[in-house]
C-alpha cells in the first residue's frame, strides 16, 4: 500500500485549504480512509474519516461543520477540504488507510498505513 499526500500550505485565518492522498498498490475501494494531524506537543488525532462508498463519515468534534472529506475511487484519490481555518488547525497532516471495516474509526490506532505529513499553518 503506497499513500501520498499533498497540498498543505500557508494560510491566514479564515481561509481553505484542500490537501488530496494518493493510494497506489491497493484496490482503493477495500479501503477505509482517513485524516489525521498532529500539532506541536499533542498526540496524533484522526480528524475525519470514510468508508469505501463514501456512506459514512466521522468528524472529530473540533472540525465538525468545517472540513469535509470526499474520495473519487475512480482515481483512488482522498480528499480534506478545510474551510474556516483557524491557528489552532496548525499541524502536521497525514493520510491513513485501513481495510474496511463494519463501522468508520475514529482511532489512529485503527489505520494501518500513513502518509508522511504535509503541514498546514495558519496564522491569526
Amino acid at each position: 500500500v503506497q499513500l501520498q499526500a499533498s497540498g498543505g500550505g500557508s494560510v491566514q485565518a479564515g481561509g481553505s485549504l484542500r490537501p488530496s492522498c494518493a493510494a497506489s498498490g491497493v484496490t482503493f475501494i477495500k479501503y477505509t480512509m482517513g485524516w489525521g494531524r498532529q500539532a506541536p506537543g499533542k498526540e496524533r488525532e484522526i480528524v475525519a474519516s470514510i468508508n469505501w462508498s463514501s456512506e459514512r463519515t466521522y468528524y472529530a468534534d473540533s472540525v465538525k461543520g468545517r472540513f469535509t472529506i470526499s474520495r473519487d475511487n475512480a482515481i483512488d484519490t482522498v480528499y480534506l477540504q478545510m474551510n474556516d481555518l483557524r491557528p489552532e488547525d496548525t499541524a502536521l497532516y497525514y493520510c491513513a488507510g485501513r481495510r474496511n471495516s463494519a463501522d468508520v474509526p475514529s482511532s489512529i490506532r485503527d489505520y494501518h498505513y500513513w502518509t508522511q505529513g504535509t503541514l498546514v499553518t495558519v496564522s491569526s
